[in-house]
């Protein structure tokens, strides 16, 4: 590697013609270097949101509805945890594309030899369509609840909004981030409403913050467990994060980039605790209106939406349920599509039009849908949404070692290196995720 340069991070020492993260979008919204903090913080506010979205999409949603009416209030534990984590590794991603220049993706295929860079590309393609699995059924249900539109058909349909990122990103970043925060306050709002609907009481609800031994013991709950960590700290938007924050026009200086990182890490952390809100309020919903009436059989979002409107006595709670759902497959969309691209470009350098990038991707995801709902009906998309959640588990080792590796190198990082207590937390999440994902695979393999 060149030597670090102050004016650019990481230089870009293998093509002198290389192209900053999201090319012209880098650097083009500008921030205030005076003014008061809350002014200044309004400028570094959009990417936090836009990373959040992938914390509350429709796989989290199955996740959390069948944890919490199998288990109660059991693993809000597991999503304060993973909330947790992903606070932590969003600020180191936000980090490193400050520090740096450079996303997640051009940093791994900077530094690992061009194999290692490819078996990190494929996984991380596999967490995109997965992520894009999940999107695909998310939509397609909220679409079948709200219009009677099938499943099917409404699988198809997805495939064109194609057209609706080509709009936002035609009309600039800021419209894109405006775009996804809106459909974040319709999600906030319509939980909000629910969980007033729903009164779960506080006492249990606080008591299942706290973990249990359950959780690990119990196969059925572990694997829940998991599927939450998959849905909650999402692979690809750790590669997202470290190119978007790069579209501030911070001064490329020590004291510019200090300050954008106390700006970015504060944006993330506010948006994913308003994520911790909504995956919180999906599982004490599920708790508290059907595991609390012995409805613990309930684990499709289908079933959800037909149910809470009965058991909570009030015909909009249904509604506002299926209105959150598609909010929220359409904001994922948006992020699944920018991240595909950051990937592709970061580690092959290839670049494709828009359309044909989501086309492809969503292509590949409707057609397990499509199969899926063919061969087992409508009750076999819980089971594959699901399953999607595990695979993203799955891949985040390969993305969060990188990142952790990368933060930890004086040499790549200069001055915005991490703390070696902040190096050992690091290590200590990737070694958890490491781990969860071994017992898991040793249950699946054993059938445990």
């Amino acid at each position: 590697m060149d030597r670090l340069d102050e004016d650019r991070g990481w230089r870009f020492s293998r093509e002198t013609n290389e192209q900053p993260s999201l090319g012209r979008m880098n650097a083009s919204i500008p921030v205030l270097s005076q003014g008061t903090w809350l002014r200044r913080l309004l400028a570094f506010i959009g990417p936090g949101y836009m990373i959040s979205v992938g914390y509350m999409d429709p796989g989290n949603w199955a996740t959390d509805i069948a944890g919490g009416s199998q288990f109660g209030y059991t693993l809000l534990a597991v999503i304060l945890l993973s909330n947790l984590m992903a606070i932590v590794l969003q600020a180191l991603s936000a980090r490193l594309g400050i520090a740096t220049g450079r996303d997640l993706a051009q940093a791994c295929r900077d530094h690992y030899p061009r194999p290692v860079s490819l078996v990190l590309w494929v996984a991380c393609e596999a967490a995109i369509i997965a992520c894009d699995l999940a999107e695909v059924i998310g939509t397609a249900i909220a679409l079948k609840l709200l219009f009677g539109i099938p499943l099917v058909i409404g699988a198809i349909i997805t495939a064109l909004d194609v057209f609706l990122i080509l709009l936002l990103m035609r009309r600039g970043f800021r419209a894109l981030e405006a775009f996804v925060i809106a459909l974040l306050l319709v999600i906030f709002v319509c939980f909000g409403i629910q969980i007033a609907l729903a009164a779960p009481p506080i006492q249990a609800v606080l008591a299942g913050f706290i973990p249990s031994s359950q959780i690990v013991t119990n196969p059925a709950a572990l694997y829940i467990a998991i599927g939450i960590i998959g849905a909650t700290v999402m692979p690809h938007n750790l590669y997202l994060h470290s190119s978007i924050v790069q579209t501030r026009a911070y001064p490329r200086t020590e004291d510019g980039r200090r300050s954008a990182l106390r700006f970015a890490v504060t944006d993330s952390t506010i948006a994913l605790m308003l994520a911790l809100f909504v995956n919180a309020a999906i599982l004490i919903m599920a708790a508290s209106v059907f595991h609390s009436t012995g409805r613990t059989d309930v684990q499709e979002i289908e079933q959800a939406y037909e149910l809470l409107s009965p058991l909570l006595g009030a015909g909009i709670a249904s509604t506002l349920f299926a209105v959150a759902l598609l909010a929220s497959g359409l904001n994922s969309t948006v992020t699944a599509t920018l991240a595909g691209q950051i990937i592709m470009e970061g580690f092959l350098r290839l670049r494709i039009p828009d359309w044909a990038r989501r086309l492809i991707t969503r292509g590949i995801a409707i057609v397990p849908v499509v199969v899926v709902t063919g061969l087992y009906g409508e009750d076999g998309t819980a089971r594959l949404l699901v399953l999607s959640q595990v695979v993203l588990s799955m891949q985040l080792p390969f993305a969060v070692i990188p990142l952790v590796r990368f933060v930890s190198d004086k040499q790549k990082m200069g001055a915005l290196v991490i703390p070696v207590w902040l190096k050992l937390l690091a290590w200590v999440i990737a070694g958890i995720i490491v781990v969860l994902n071994v017992k898991l695979l040793v249950d699946t393999v054993t059938g445990a």
